[in-house]
């Protein structure tokens, strides 16, 4: 590194020398400085002479400085100086580790008497030099003029040529620097399930509402390399590692790292009396994730991706497809396109980049989705559906965890299509949560939705990360936003159970509630769940049960708009509201193989078929309030209800627990079952199977 910075000054001294052309490049026509002693000496032996008689001066008066002695240090010290045009010595520059070191040498070039300076054309002219001592002094190096230009030019190129093969000898053994990192682990409940117990021990002080958690965080509780090594196969070949136990690329510098893997999502199924004859999902795509300097991570996924699914997957997806001629959106992925005659082509893009400063801050800003609770479901903010751009902000200190997080949706619906654009609306939410005691934890969960009127783009009223939003929607004016507020609770009853719960409000009438003439103002839902973490003393057995329940018209607005929503899809729940649901979960994992069975009893209060009906029961959160049945009189499960029954079993095994990529069997049954037939709703019983082999990094939900 000092020869680097000495080489750059040299350079642009020469440069500054060169302009003023003092010197010359050709040392027929140059005398060096002359010393008194060296008065009497050949031309040809000025040089020697010169550099002799400057070594023996500094060795007389150069005294060494304590520290020098007392750090025991030992280096060198390096001085580019120059000799004036009137013979006096001047230092130019110092590179040493001590300040007084510099200073000492300074001193003793100004001890240096005046010499008969160097003449260039029979021309006074100034010369530079540079010189390196060893410290402690022992030895001075030559004393050498500095480099011409093309020479300098010269010796760049060299080290230029040699620069790439610098850098593959930097490189180190990667060692799993993804799990010390800042990077999300991905939000699959699968995936979740291995260290949901450890991070909800009690008297740990985790934060496990929101997620995706980081690895860096979930690390103080789960031991991921341990876990690696235990289910590590013997493979010698390399093609063996990389199928078993590696990620397909992995590069490790002094302050970089990065690791590559291939993606899949390969299905193939059976939907017993569809109108397709087999269903299929063809997903190929690649990851990398990586890590630079300190703090610093940041990962990207892209998807390519072609499928069919069952019928009623399809016809649920056609019913929410986009403005402009698209065919569908396939819930969770995002907008698609025809594939052949009864397929659908739907590519995805996911990444974000993450910095933390410190502990206490962490500040992500991407394409993804996020979650916020502790069950199946959310009733705040769900990943059910399309990524969208968002930007959070997670600070944690003390008991506390605050989760600020601000998302730029869409709403694709033919109603708000602007010239043929998507109407961009805007959302911001806080969660705190809070660890009452070594047991309670409870959360508080605000949240604004609001869209470009009258220019007024991403409003500046909500960066700011402490505020109380519904103040601001108020003051904005009461059309303006639509606000929500919520509660969450989570209490452990002992190291293998608890009980969380959540409640949301969307709006509220006291006065309504009173008189109990069930006014659709009152908007609300509540979740209550509980997990049995080594069931019966089986070990990794986890058990889980929750229901969740909605009233009519909660997340919908007075504006068309302002919906709870994005891509035509709940960002909550994703039934909407206007129903009621109990879920039963089985998770089991022993070593590489695992296995889950979900049971969801359900009803829903869907709407009639428009050409009949077309007032709006509460259940679709895009209809605006306007349309509603009524102003009083609002029930639970009103209009079209609809009995719906899923059940869900799937067994695999982990091939490569580094990607996480899976063989699975899968089988689903649902019967849905509405008082009146519609053309979207009708009752229908469906078997589904499905295998294949799926990298498993994001959660993608079937139970409509």
């Amino acid at each position: 590194m000092q020869r680097l910075k000495t080489s750059i000054y040299l350079l642009i001294f020469l440069v500054f020398q060169s302009a003023l052309a003092q010197t010359s490049s050709n040392e027929d026509y140059e005398k060096y400085p002359v010393f008194t002693e060296c008065e009497n000496v050949e031309i040809a032996d000025l040089e020697n002479c010169f550099n002799t008689t400057l070594r023996t001066f500094i060795n007389t008066n150069f005294k060494q400085p304590e520290i020098i002695s007392k750090e025991n240090y030992t280096g060198e010290l390096v001085v580019l100086f120059e000799v004036t045009k009137k013979g006096a010595f001047k230092v130019l520059y110092v590179d040493a580790v001590y300040e007084e070191l510099k200073t000492e040498i300074k001193r003793v070039f100004s001890l240096l008497p005046v010499v008969k300076p160097s003449t260039y054309s029979g021309k006074p002219a100034y010369i530079q030099f540079t010189m390196k001592l060893e410290i402690p002094l022992g030895s001075i190096e030559a004393i050498e003029k500095p480099k011409t230009l093309e020479e300098n030019e010269n010796e760049l190129e060299s080290i230029a040529k040699t620069e790439f093969d610098a850098v593959n000898e930097e490189l180190e053994p990667y060692k799993d620097e993804l799990y010390a990192s800042n990077l999300n682990i991905p939000f699959s409940h699968d995936m979740y399930a291995y260290f949901d117990r450890q991070v909800n021990l009690v008297g740990t002080n985790s934060h496990t509402a929101s997620k995706p958690f980081l690895y860096n965080t979930v690390s103080n509780y789960y031991d991921f390399n341990a876990q690696q090594v235990k289910l590590k196969k013997d493979a010698s070949s390399w093609v063996g590692r990389k199928l078993w136990n590696e990620h397909l690329v992995t590069v490790k510098g002094k302050n970089y790292w990065f690791v590559l893997d291939p993606i899949l999502d390969l299905q193939l199924g059976k939907n017993t009396g569809g109108e397709v004859d087999y269903t299929y999902n063809n997903t190929r795509g690649i990851q990398v994730q990586g890590g630079l300097g300190k703090g610093f991570n940041f990962s990207a996924t892209i998807f390519e991706s072609q499928g069919r699914f069952a019928d009623y997957f399809n016809r649920y997806a056609e019913s929410i497809r986009p403005a402009g001629g698209n065919p569908a959106i396939i819930p969770g992925r995002g907008i698609a396109k025809e594939f052949k005659t009864d397929a659908y082509d739907y590519p995805v893009a996911e990444g974000y980049i993450s910095y933390s400063p410190n502990k206490t801050f962490n500040v992500q800003f991407g394409h993804g989705r996020n979650f916020i609770g502790d069950g199946y479901r959310s009733l705040f903010v769900s990943d059910a559906v399309s990524p969208y751009p968002y930007l959070k902000l997670n600070t944690s200190f003390w008991k506390i965890k605050y989760t600020n997080t601000w998302m730029w949706l869409r709403d694709v619906r033919p109603e708000v299509n602007e010239d043929g654009a998507f109407l961009t609306k805007y959302i911001a939410n806080h969660f705190l949560s809070w660890n009452v005691s070594k047991k309670l934890n409870i959360g508080f969960f605000e949240s604004v939705i609001w869209k470009n009127d009258n220019n007024r783009g991403f409003d500046i009223n909500y960066v700011n990360p402490i505020i109380f939003y519904r103040a601001i929607e108020f003051s904005t004016g009461s059309r303006a936003g639509n606000a929500i507020v919520g509660l969450s609770s989570k209490y452990k009853w002992n190291d293998n159970v608890n009980f969380y719960g959540q409640f949301i409000l969307d709006e509220f009438s006291l006065n309504d509630i009173k008189s109990g003439n069930q006014s659709w103002k009152n908007k609300f839902g509540f979740q209550l769940g509980a997990k049995y973490y080594n069931a019966f003393k089986v070990d990794n057995l986890l058990l889980q049960f929750e229901y969740n329940q909605v009233r009519p018209y909660t997340y919908s607005h007075n504006e068309v708009a302002t919906n709870y929503g994005h891509n035509n899809q709940s960002l909550a729940h994703l039934w909407g509201a206007n129903f009621r649901e109990v879920v039963g979960i089985a998770r089991y994992n022993r070593d590489r193989w695992y296995g889950s069975a979900k049971l969801i009893y359900g009803q829903r209060g869907l709407d009639f078929d428009p050409a009949i009906d077309n007032a709006s029961y509460g259940s679709n959160i895009f209809i605006d309030n306007d349309n509603r049945i009524g102003d009083t009189g609002v029930e639970l499960l009103q209009g079209n209800k609809t009995n719906v029954l899923i059940g869900d079993l799937n067994v695999g095994y982990i091939v490569n627990p580094k990607t996480n990529l899976k063989i699975f069997a899968n089988i689903t049954y649902r019967s849905f079952n509405p008082d009146a037939n519609t053309l979207i709703d009708f009752k229908e019983n469906t078997t589904w199977f499905n295998f294949g082999i799926r990298t498993d990094i994001f959660n993608w939900y079937f139970d409509f």
